[in-house]
């Protein structure tokens, strides 16, 4: 019989599986094989997988590549080894922009500014990059950023809605970057982590046109603080701006769905893939997946998407995913031979370097013995403490991408 330490080594093996599969480096490096660009070419890379699409674009163009910046999450910088000596990496703050993401908003600007008149141009965006570079408009401060990101993030507002208020508060976002090109042409390669793969809501649409009603406020519920500084959005590029400007996906979270099926079928699991992108508050979506694992058939079973987590005024450790999980965990309480994984697919989970967890029907008991309450941890947003007094957090490192988060469920 096979024990719980080979599903879980079968569970983190589907897990891995499903991150190689959209990992930057080979997306881009496939893409631009398959898509040759003449150089020379200045190479601008920015999100939390950015140098490792930096590095993949380094494979194929060589000496072409004329001069890179590579604008990333704090200890990302080392992800791809030594990218180029033609390149430089600055890192900054994620989830909440600093004084770091400015800086990395002035460098974006001078490096696209002062490149020649004859440049061509590629972007490599993905996912973190309207944390971690910023250009802010004359009516807001450093402190007022700081303070919208925090509220936004822990106030259950879905990614869009998200955007919309990133993007009215922006001098760059929203397309508006777009007009620093001055005619030049540029190839926009994008991984995906936003819910129907929409190229204006990835890195906040930096080159992607937007009209007024994408940055509409409508619907949306926010302080009347907030509501006052987003209203008088900077104006949005014409059209024309865009018209050498050529977008393309190289990975998205399906891609990373369709890795992780194949996987779980090679050792040996029915696969249960449910497409429907998950969404919702982070506890109530953890107890109802656990419930279906649960209550279904022996299987394993495969979700993506991104949930939201309301934050107390001094949240603990971790993130959406760990608060997921532990909520599974005590659905799963008791029960043998059902297993739940929940993980960031950039290697982190909110302010946390874990990228998830992994728990099974002894996860609550386990963090019983250490003196601490599931009930508690998650009204604190402390998943993280409870998940790592119960041995149950997952460290990957940085992953090189970022697709959304991945739920795995195996019953046998």
């Amino acid at each position: 019989m096979v024990g719980s330490d080979q599903r879980r080594d079968d569970l983190i093996s589907v897990f891995r599986a499903a991150l190689a599969a959209v990992s930057g480096r080979p997306a881009v490096r496939s893409y631009l094989r398959q898509h040759p660009l003449s150089g020379p070419v200045h190479v601008v890379a920015i999100g939390k997988a950015a140098a490792s699409m930096a590095a993949g674009a380094a494979d194929v163009l060589g000496e072409d590549l004329d001069a890179g910046l590579v604008l990333t999450k704090t200890g990302h910088c080392q992800e791809s080894g030594k990218i180029a000596d033609r390149v430089r990496c600055m890192e900054s703050s994620h989830p909440v922009p600093d004084a770091g993401s400015l800086q990395a908003g002035a460098a974006l600007l001078e490096f696209i500014d002062t490149a020649p008149a004859e440049a061509r141009f590629l972007f490599l965006i993905s996912g973190g990059a309207s944390s971690l570079v910023e250009r802010l408009p004359e009516n807001v401060g450093a402190g007022e950023l700081s303070r919208v990101n925090r509220w936004l993030l822990g106030s259950g507002i879905s990614i869009h809605g998200m955007n919309r208020v990133r993007k009215a508060l922006s001098a760059i976002k929203g397309g508006r970057l777009a007009a620093h090109l001055a005619g030049r042409p540029a190839l926009n390669l994008l991984i995906s982590d936003v819910p129907g793969d929409d190229p204006r809501s990835i890195g906040s649409g930096l080159l992607i046109p937007h009209v007024p009603a994408d940055l509409s406020l409508v619907g949306l519920e926010l302080p009347e603080w907030l509501s006052e500084l987003a209203g008088g959005f900077p104006p949005l590029p014409e059209h024309s701006v865009f018209e050498k400007v050529h977008s393309h996906i190289v990975a998205s979270p399906a891609h990373a769905w369709e890795a992780a099926a194949r996987k779980a079928e090679e050792v040996g699991y029915a696969v249960r893939r449910h497409d429907a992108l998950v969404e919702g508050d982070a506890l109530e979506v953890g107890q109802q997946l656990a419930g279906k694992v649960a209550e279904g058939p022996p299987a394993l079973s495969i979700w993506g998407g991104e949930t939201t987590v309301r934050l107390p005024p001094r949240p603990g450790r971790g993130g959406r995913c760990q608060s997921l999980a532990l909520a599974a965990a005590q659905v799963l309480q008791g029960r043998e031979g059902v297993w739940f994984l929940a993980a960031g697919t950039d290697g982190t989970d909110g302010p946390s370097d874990d990228a998830g967890a992994l728990v099974d029907g002894g996860t609550v008991s386990r963090g019983a013995l250490a003196g601490l309450s599931a009930d508690r941890s998650l009204t604190e947003a402390d998943a993280g403490k409870f998940l790592a007094a119960s041995g149950d957090l997952i460290h990957t490192g940085p992953t090189g991408t970022n697709v959304m988060d991945l739920m795995l469920g195996l019953k046998v």
